[in-house]
C-alpha cells in the first residue's frame, strides 16, 4: 500500500440490504481496509442514535450523521450544526400548514408525534404487504424507525427533519418554498403514495461534512472515496475523489457518480474496496436467479 485511503459508507441500500441485512463480504471489506491501514467512516442520513447495532458493531473509525449536521472522528466531534430554532419552527409550522407527516432529529433520536408514529406505521404495512421482498429499491429501510414522543424534543438540538405528503410533488413544492434557507432532497421511504423528503439547512450537507473531517485528518480529497445510493449522497460524490453508486442506486444518480459497483444483495461494497485497492481478493460476480 503506497498511500492510505479514507472511504465513507451510507447505511441504507449501501450497508444495509432493506433496513434488516448486513453481507457479509461488506462486513469482510470494511474490517481488512481498516487492517490495511486505511480508514472507514459512516455517512448517513440517519440520527447517531439510531443506527442499527449490527452496523457499528462491524467497526468504523467515524462517521458522519444526520446528513452531514454532525460528524466524529475516533471519540472527537468535528462537526455539530444543529438548525437554529427559529428555522425550526419555520419548518414545523410548514408541515402543520400543509397537513405533512414529519419527524425531527437529533443526533441522539429521531421524534415524531404519536399520530405521525401510528400513520407512518399504518403505512409501512401497506407497503409491505403490497411489495414484500422487491429486488429493487433496496434503499428504504422496511421497518418503522423507532421514534420519541416529539414533545421531549429539545429545539435547540434538531439536526435534520424528515416529511411525508399524500401528493407526488410534495418535495418539489418544498424545494421551491423552503430552498431558500434550507437543503431538500428526495428521501428514500417507501410509501403507498406520495413522496417524501429530507431537510437540513443550506450548506450542510454530507459532502460539506467529509471536508471537515478531511481537513481534521489532514487528508486531500483524492484519497476519499464515498459509496452510496440516495439523492443525499450527491454531494458525497461530488467531495470525495471517487464518487461510487450502489447497483440499486436510481439511474440518475448512477449518471452523477464517477462509476457503479454492484447492488447491496451484490456485495458492492467489497467488490468498490477491491477495485480500488482496499482489501486484496477477487471481485464477487452475481449469481445468476
Amino acid at each position: 500500500m503506497t498511500s492510505p485511503s479514507i472511504a465513507f459508507l451510507d447505511i441504507d441500500g449501501t450497508i444495509l440490504d432493506h433496513g434488516k441485512a448486513v453481507a457479509a463480504s461488506t462486513v469482510a471489506a470494511v474490517q481488512g481496509a481498516r487492517a490495511a491501514g486505511h480508514l472507514v467512516y459512516l455517512c448517513t442520513g440517519r440520527a447517531a442514535g439510531a443506527v442499527p447495532h449490527e452496523v457499528s458493531a462491524i467497526g468504523f473509525d467515524g462517521a458522519v450523521t444526520n446528513g452531514g449536521a454532525y460528524a466524529t472522528s475516533g471519540e472527537e466531534t468535528v462537526v455539530a450544526a444543529t438548525m437554529p430554532r427559529e428555522a425550526v419552527q419555520r419548518l414545523v409550522t410548514y408541515f402543520q400548514d400543509r397537513g405533512l407527516l414529519f419527524f425531527l432529529q437529533t443526533d441522539a433520536a429521531v421524534h415524531a408525534s404519536p399520530e405521525v408514529q401510528r400513520k407512518f406505521s399504518a403505512m409501512m404495512r401497506q407497503w409491505e404487504s403490497a411489495h414484500g421482498e422487491p429486488d429493487e429499491p433496496q434503499t428504504a429501510p422496511q421497518d418503522v424507525p423507532r421514534s420519541r414522543d416529539l414533545t421531549e424534543i429539545d429545539l435547540d438540538r434538531v439536526a435534520k427533519a424528515v416529511f411525508l405528503g399524500e401528493a407526488v410533488d410534495t418535495v418539489t413544492r418544498a424545494q421551491e418554498e423552503l430552498g431558500d434557507r434550507f437543503h431538500i432532497v428526495p428521501g428514500s421511504m417507501p410509501l403507498p403514495g406520495g413522496s417524501n423528503g429530507e431537510i437540513g439547512m443550506r450548506g450542510t450537507t454530507k459532502g460539506s461534512a467529509i471536508e471537515s473531517v478531511l481537513e481534521h485528518l489532514g487528508l486531500d480529497r483524492s484519497v476519499a472515496i464515498g459509496i452510496g445510493d440516495s439523492w443525499n449522497d450527491v454531494e458525497m460524490f461530488q467531495v470525495c475523489g471517487t464518487g461510487i453508486a450502489m447497483g440499486n442506486a436510481a439511474p440518475e444518480l448512477k449518471t452523477l457518480a464517477d462509476e457503479t459497483t454492484t447492488s447491496v444483495r451484490e456485495d458492492g461494497v467489497w467488490n468498490a474496496f477491491v477495485r480500488h485497492g482496499l482489501v486484496a481478493g477477487e471481485v464477487l460476480i452475481p449469481v445468476a436467479s
